[in-house]
């Protein structure tokens, strides 16, 4: 997921904070971390099958790093990148247990907030939403956990009526008895790009049997239109250029998606990119198959 730059955000698992600060600085790696480093920043090369295999050992290769702050920065920026799509839960879960690990050895201090430290959220997020494995008695964790749960709470209670780039007005509480997915995406964001043929895929399949799709961006008209027109979009496309929305649903990285049932009830959420599969598994939830 690309994260964009919020306050407890720090070098924690994203190619935004993590994979440009390797770039800019390779004085800083030394030689067993330099290769590891170099193989992270090419990632998104790669094929998903062979990525899925690299992403792994390179979770495996990680840990026999020295404890450190280069540990802990290098797996989360692992950590960030094994989200976007399907890689395997096998896989996912050696991610998840290198980042628990470089933590354990390697407490980051809280925020300067005095809250969980990016780690701890990013670790938290991989436990709550992509139901991985992973344990810690840092205090922080549960504070991340808890942050989480309050974030939840509050997208399950939200409302916003925005138009789409065509006019029509969309209210999200007016919208019970319909299947809607709320996404939150970028023209720049990569992940986001590459997740949209398959929403538009599922759009088509669905929306005679209820599926709303609403997509988010904060960026003007200017940029937007032309593009989703290039694409050929046709699910609803809206703007948020104050961010209103972004904030509400309290979104810190792109793309993010939320499913609500035909009762208004959040059922389903995804942290980073998903594939059509898992996108059809996130609208099962709601009562769509």
């Amino acid at each position: 997921m690309l994260r964009l730059l919020r306050p407890y955000l720090v070098v924690s698992s994203i190619i935004l904070l993590a994979t440009l600060a390797f770039a800019q600085d390779k004085t800083s790696w030394n030689a067993q971390e330099k290769p590891i480093v170099d193989q992270i920043n090419t990632l998104r090369k790669l094929d998903d099958k062979v990525r899925a295999q690299t992403t792994k050992d390179l979770a495996l290769q990680i840990r026999k790093l020295p404890a450190g702050g280069h540990k802990l920065a290098i797996a989360a920026g692992l950590a960030g990148l094994s989200t976007e799509g399907d890689f395997g839960r096998e896989t996912l879960q050696e991610v998840t247990t290198t980042l628990a690990l470089a933590i354990k050895e390697h407490p980051p201090a809280p925020s300067k907030d005095g809250g969980p430290n990016g780690h701890f959220m990013e670790l938290a997020s991989l436990v709550r939403y992509e139901h991985m494995q992973a344990e810690s008695d840092n205090p922080q964790f549960n504070q991340a956990m808890m942050q989480l749960e309050k974030a939840d709470s509050a997208r399950q209670n939200a409302d916003f009526t925005l138009s789409d780039i065509e006019g029509e007005e969309w209210h999200l509480q007016e919208l019970h008895g319909k299947v809607v997915l709320v996404n939150f995406w970028a023209t720049w964001c990569p992940p986001c790009r590459k997740e949209m043929p398959d929403l538009q895929a599922l759009f088509d399949k669905y929306k005679s049997k209820g599926l709303i799709v609403l997509a988010i961006s904060d960026e003007a008209e200017a940029k937007v239109k032309p593009f989703i027109q290039a694409q050929g979009i046709t699910y609803p496309v809206m703007l948020d250029p104050g961010r209103k929305v972004n904030e509400l649903f309290q979104v810190d990285g792109i793309p993010k998606s939320f499913v609500y049932d035909r009762d208004g009830k959040l059922v389903a959420q995804s942290i980073d990119m998903r594939t059509r599969s898992q996108f059809e598994g996130m609208l099962a939830a709601a009562g769509l198959k």
